[in-house]
């Protein structure tokens, strides 16, 4: 398994290293980004007096609400030198064009190339994808560059389509799949439904995407359950985003997202921009290394995790992160309770009687927040109500308002037109 050496170096080596590419990053900043120049101008910023990782704090952070309003002011080349236009989703509003130059697009193949070989891969296996190629989502370009890069086999099977998926499966026999988890769910119904062993099959381990298949202690969550429960495969957790081009993935130990230092610098940040130590819950905000087009430098991701610094069993020595808990702008408060929709998607996940849901949140007239469920149910019954009403005072203590549809209507809610992953979470406050 191939593991990059700076990863193996003391903590002090690793944070030497990354404060010669901060210098490196910051005149690059200040010399060809059109809005970091600003930037530094109104906050009175001088970069040689950012010496160390430490000394980032002086410079304010930006997040998605700047990135948007001022895209190309991002922009540190030519257009002419794009070799790649790629977008965020949109989850949390309008989507943000992420230019990469031909060197960001192989940086983005290093990423996943040493991701994938974090979580046991090796030009051995044989790849299949389950995700879209398409639609300007750099994700399915990373993962297929990645694995080229290993030496390994791919196919871009794309999205949905059980029948498609094990029709391949059982031809082509391939040893690792990435996917959606809660996807790999309706694979192993459709298993079930036609007879196919998925204990006999060439899937050894499935790379995880989009979704928690894990609880902050690591151990699986009700999703990660159900999938380990009836498909004996090895789950990796991973977490990215389009605007840092970086991934944090497991590895064999699954005890964190390792942290690619020669990729990123990673800060952990309380509500007032300061750092909290190991264990303590706090905003993901991100500085790129070695990103030609659209560097960013202190990025809230808005994503909120714990962080942990003792060295992994598997040799690395650089900060793990747990599970994302939530986003911080998708904190809910409902009747004195504070949860985030990962908590509500486990509670649901676990409801035998819950076959898709979408949550909506929104602001009633005195502020506070309201929760709709939108929910197909197993049965249109006055008994599967009842039981899901139970389960949520149980579990919540409270009873948010719930709205029963089909499964087709959910799913045209999910997936509306030109939208790349399902959207299982409304917010309209």
């Amino acid at each position: 398994m191939f593991v990059p050496e700076i990863e193996l170096q003391s903590t002090e080596a690793i944070e030497h290293f990354q404060e010669q590419e901060l210098q490196k990053l910051l005149t690059y900043l200040r010399d060809n980004s059109p809005f970091y120049r600003e930037w530094f101008q109104i906050h009175k910023i001088e970069i040689s007096s950012i010496q160390t990782l430490h000394d980032l704090i002086s410079i304010p952070t930006v997040g998605k609400d700047l990135l948007q309003q001022r895209n190309w002011d991002f922009l540190c080349i030519d257009k002419s030198h794009i070799a790649e236009y790629a977008t965020t989703s949109g989850t949390l509003g309008k989507p943000v064009v992420i230019a990469l130059s031909e060197k960001d697009l192989d940086r983005l193949a290093y990423n996943e190339y040493i991701s994938f070989a974090c979580a046991g891969g090796s030009d051995q296996d044989i790849y299949q994808l389950m995700l879209t190629l398409d639609r300007q989502f750099m994700a399915g370009i990373a993962y297929y560059q990645g694995i080229r890069r290993l030496g390994a086999g791919v196919m871009r099977v794309g999205p949905g389509a059980a029948a498609l998926q094990w029709e391949n499966i059982l031809k082509i026999q391939p040893t690792i799949v990435v996917a959606v988890p809660s996807f790999l769910i309706k694979l192993i119904a459709f298993a079930e439904a036609h007879d196919i062993d998925i204990t006999n099959t060439s899937v050894k381990s499935a790379i995880c995407i989009g979704e928690n298949i894990r609880n902050q202690d690591f151990s699986y969550n009700v999703l990660g359950k159900k999938i380990t429960e009836k498909w004996n495969i090895r789950l990796y957790s991973t977490y990215a985003s389009t605007e840092m081009q970086t991934a944090f993935t497991e590895c064999p130990q699954g005890h964190g997202g390792h942290h690619h230092p020669e990729l990123l610098i990673v800060e952990i940040l309380d509500p007032e921009g300061n750092p909290v130590p190991p264990g303590i819950e706090g905003e993901v905000t991100i500085t790129t290394i070695g990103v030609e087009a659209m560097p960013l430098l202190r990025y809230r991701t808005g994503d909120i995790c714990t962080y942990y610094t003792e060295p992994c069993k598997c040799g690395r020595n650089t900060i793990r992160l747990s599970p994302i808990t939530g986003r911080h702008q998708h904190m809910i408060k409902y009747k004195g309770t504070t949860l985030y929709p990962p908590a509500l998607f486990d509670i649901l996940a676990d409801m035998p009687e819950v076959l898709e849901s979408i949550i909506v949140v929104s602001a009633n007239d005195i502020g506070t927040d309201e929760i709709l469920l939108k929910i197909c149910p197993s049965d249109f019954s006055d008994e599967v109500d009842r039981s899901i009403k139970a389960q949520l005072q149980a579990k919540l203590r409270v009873i948010p308002d719930i709205e029963y549809l089909s499964m087709e209507h959910i799913l045209k809610l999910q997936l509306p037109d030109g939208i790349r992953k399902p959207i299982k979470f409304v917010d309209i406050r």
